[in-house]
């Protein structure tokens, strides 16, 4: 099976003036389709830093980033929009909403940068709204909505183009723990029922039981690597509490 993303020794450094900062240090790691991958490690590791460059974000100093099977270190910067926009959706702690949009049209600004009408984009945002427990949101603004609420929103603008990779950094830190447990939960659907490559950059311990891979990052390289059981969805969700399986 082709990897999602394929990374062999990837350097990143951050030139400071005379001075440079070695951020990423030779990193291999490969990311397939349906499985739920977990980067963890101290702050200031590299763990976003890698996450920015799977998700063509950031360019690197030197090494090998494939994404679904094209090559992107060395694209020019004017080139990697249009990987992002085809292949990856991004969920952030901070939401990454606009706030003088509705949840709708947030969801539906993704669509409209794929080129699709203004019509159809209108109809599958209330499709991926309802998929994320929020059909009857789709015209409340930004805050006007829970913490968990806007990262679900986040979630269904991610889906709006439908990526094969999703990429999320610290994507429960700001919510509580039921509705951290909710939002892995759909993470975790995206990859084993939907067959999405999906990489989680955390901090938060309540989620490691979602992860299939746990790959801990130290100094700027990969440090340990934990193979974890998959337990089935349907399962975790029936020894929750009822509050934490009911949509926020």
């Amino acid at each position: 099976m082709q990897s999602a993303i394929a990374v062999r020794n990837l350097i990143k450094t951050y030139e400071e003036g005379s001075n440079g900062t070695l951020a990423l240090r030779g990193v291999d790691l490969d990311v397939h389709p349906g499985e739920l991958l977990l980067l963890m490690g101290p702050s200031g590791s590299g763990k976003t830093t890698l996450l920015s460059i799977m998700g063509c974000i950031l360019t690197a100093t030197s090494g090998s980033v494939q994404v679904a099977g094209r090559e992107v270190v060395g694209l020019r910067e004017k080139e990697l929009p249009a990987i992002r926009l085809q292949h990856i959706g991004f969920v952030f702690q901070g939401f990454n909403l606009f706030p003088t949009l509705t949840a709708g049209e947030n969801v539906e600004l993704m669509l409209d940068l794929k080129g699709v009408s203004a019509a159809a984009a209108k109809k599958r945002s209330k499709e991926l709204l309802e998929q994320v427990g929020l059909a009857n949101k789709y015209g409340a603004f930004p805050a006007d909505l829970s913490g968990g609420q806007k990262q679900r929103v986040a979630i269904a603008r991610a889906l709006a183009g439908d990526p094969g990779i999703i990429l999320a950094d610290e994507p429960t830190a700001a919510l509580d723990s039921h509705t951290g447990r909710n939002v892995m939960e759909m993470m975790s659907d995206l990859a084993h029922k939907r067959g999405r490559a999906v990489v989680i950059v955390t901090h938060d311990s309540r989620v490691l039981s979602f992860g299939d891979r746990i790959i801990r990052i130290e100094d700027g390289a990969v440090a340990a690597a934990t193979e974890q059981e998959v337990v089935p969805a349907g399962l975790l969700a029936n020894n929750l509490p009822q509050a934490a399986v009911g949509l926020v």
